[in-house]
């Protein structure tokens, strides 16, 4: 996986990880790609972020299409090699036109046919190339999906940003990956 971080071996596993490992076996996510293999060695980071994970990526509000499409742009924005690997076919699945995850791969903004895509993605744009947002682009998203929603897209590109620190930092990639969405 990385060369970075221990190998991890289950078998040495702590009462602490693999209640880890449990909870998020047994959740929806029931894999272990992604970030988690490198959170287990402090297992109550990886409690917390695994626990705010499975709610920024299942229970925001965001219809799941709209919730990729962010989880993209937070991809690209960071080069997160294995986020993208992994939420990549997740996004086209929940509806993500493959032009438009192109063109975010690619950094550039796609040509959105709905108005919802464009919304976040300017959204996370705005707020990824000038770490603040618009009052036009706030109350944009207000007036679309209500403020309980908009804090939770903050969380949710939080916590896909950290996800992918983690996958860069220390090189991590996801299951089966062969090839590199970005270039190294």
């Amino acid at each position: 996986m990385t060369e970075r971080l221990p190998h991890f071996d289950l078998s040495a596993a702590t009462p602490e990880q693999k209640g880890v490992l449990d909870e998020i076996l047994s959740g929806p996510r029931g894999n272990l790609n992604g970030p988690f293999l490198g959170w287990i060695h402090s297992p109550e980071l990886a409690q917390q972020a695994q626990r705010l994970g499975a709610f920024c990526r299942y229970r925001t509000g965001l219809p799941l299409r709209l919730s990729e499409l962010a989880i993209l742009v937070t991809a690209a924005r960071w080069q997160a090699q294995a986020e993208w690997h992994i939420h990549y076919p997740i996004a086209l699945e929940a509806g993500v036109a493959e032009a438009d995850a192109e063109a975010i791969r690619q950094g550039r903004r796609p040509a959105f046919a709905d108005a919802d895509d464009a919304l976040i993605h300017d959204f996370a744009s705005e707020l990824y190339d000038t770490k603040r947002v618009s009052d036009a682009t706030y109350t944009k998203a207000v007036d679309r999906f209500g403020h309980q929603v908009v804090i939770n897209l903050v969380g949710l590109l939080g916590y896909y940003a950290l996800v992918a620190m983690t996958l860069n930092v220390f090189g991590m990639r996801a299951v089966g990956q062969e090839s590199l969405p970005f270039a190294e």
